[in-house]
């Protein structure tokens, strides 16, 4: 059975991308070269659920549930602010950038794709969903240079504004692992009710 790996997520718009870019360019101005493997601002998503290794015969059937659950949701926006560490500021492993939705569409969504993908062999995740982008991954370094890095992130997070991103649509995206870092390809895009995907 011939599987690829997947995940279903909100795709950003090119300038929060941008936006992006530019503060991980500040970090790498202000932590310790090498430290971090960031993760490409294109390659940024928000990710709703995690399917991993997925038969491709469910492929169709996964993107038909997405659109229908999809078409029961209004278009909303979230805003980009703040940074954080998992798990925690004194041993960074990953460093990410927050997600507010205070109207509860976001969580609403992600736990309605939640229930209706699970009867296809996806179980729901044991934790709580924590929206967040990923920024970067922090490698095995010095103890003193991990704790900077922490330190810097609480420092300056609060600063962090990035803006609103409008969601119309959620994809289904596959990820190649490459030698050169994952390649993201959208399988299907499913419209919120009201949207154009």
């Amino acid at each position: 059975m011939s599987t690829i790996r997947t995940f279903i997520a909100i795709e950003l718009p090119p300038e929060m991308q941008e936006r992006i870019a530019q503060v991980q360019a500040r970090f790498k101005q202000n932590s310790p070269a090498g430290l971090v493997r960031w993760v490409q601002p294109q390659g940024i998503h928000l990710t709703l659920k995690f399917l991993g290794d997925t038969p491709t015969q469910k492929i169709e059937e996964i993107g038909e549930i997405l659109r229908s659950v999809c078409a029961a949701h209004t278009p909303f926006s979230f805003s980009v602010s703040g940074l954080g560490c998992f798990p925690d500021f004194k041993r960074p492993r990953v460093v990410w950038v927050g997600v507010e939705e205070p109207e509860g569409h976001l969580k609403g969504l992600q736990q309605a794709i939640e229930r209706a993908i699970s009867p296809l062999g996806f179980p729901p995740e044991g934790r709580a969903y924590s929206p967040h982008l990923t920024l970067g991954r922090v490698k095995e370094g010095r103890s003193s240079d991990i704790e900077m890095l922490g330190e810097y992130v609480k420092r300056v997070g609060a600063q962090v504004a990035l803006g609103p991103v409008h969601v119309d649509s959620v994809s289904l995206i596959r990820s190649d692992l490459l030698p050169g870092g994952a390649v993201y390809t959208p399988l299907v895009r499913a419209a919120l009710g009201g949207g154009a995907a």
